[in-house]
């Protein structure tokens, strides 16, 4: 009997975000390599990455329906804190797009989702090396840390004088008691405990999968 059709769409879902997510490494990383410069990291690779990530909202959908166990929660923690940081500051601000902290994010997003999502499609196949699910569960303890501190939330910060001036999005926020700067303020205090979350997740379910793959290579 083949595979259901769940399996093979998440085969197909994670194998093309597996490709682009190799495809936007490659762009940041010629850009570095051509230019010798941390400068126009943003503008290499911004178009495909601002594609990747909205269309990972379709895990959110994923876990909420069940076709995977991971619920919805922390996927869209992490899909909203992302897209906020990328479409919402990023984006709006050309001050903030020449920043180490963007080349420092690109980069740690990057080498996460190129291994995660070959993870994820190895997975469907029921047939993942080991060598990749330690990958997996091992390369996020500096990534993640290092996207999340001097990239996301450096940049942020680094963003708030900017946004004060321009006073950014005060038509979105006009009928608000408060103003962008200030959920921007509110976003900067949540952002480590929330992250922290994600995080410890992480590390709970590295104990896991490495135990059961460890006990599968002894048998």
């Amino acid at each position: 009997m083949g595979a259901p059709i769940s399996t093979l769409y998440l085969l197909a879902y994670n194998s093309l975000q597996a490709i682009g997510w190799t495809v936007s490494l490659t762009k940041i990383l010629y850009n570095v390599v051509s230019t010798s410069s941390l400068q126009g990291t943003y503008a290499s690779a911004v178009h495909l990455i601002s594609f990747l990530q909205c269309a990972a909202f379709l895990e959110v959908i994923h876990g909420a329906i069940g076709l995977v166990p991971s619920g919805a929660l922390l996927p869209l923690m992490q899909w909203g804190g992302r897209t906020h940081f990328l479409l919402a500051v990023v984006a709006k601000l050309d001050e903030v797009q020449e920043l180490p902290s963007v080349f420092i994010t690109f980069l740690a997003w990057s080498i996460s989702e190129v291994i995660r999502y070959s993870h994820y499609a190895f997975s469907c196949t029921g047939n993942c090396p080991y060598s990749i699910t330690y990958l997996r569960y091992t390369a996020f303890i500096l990534l993640y840390p290092l996207g999340v501190g001097p990239g996301e939330m450096w940049l942020m910060y680094q963003a708030l004088p900017i946004v004060k001036k321009k006073n950014t999005y005060a038509d979105s926020f006009s009928g608000l008691p408060f103003s962008y700067y200030d959920f921007l303020r509110g976003v900067l205090l949540v952002y480590p405990f929330l992250w922290l979350k994600l995080y410890l997740h992480l590390f709970k379910q590295r104990r896991t999968k490495l135990n059961r793959n460890h006990v599968k290579k002894r048998a």
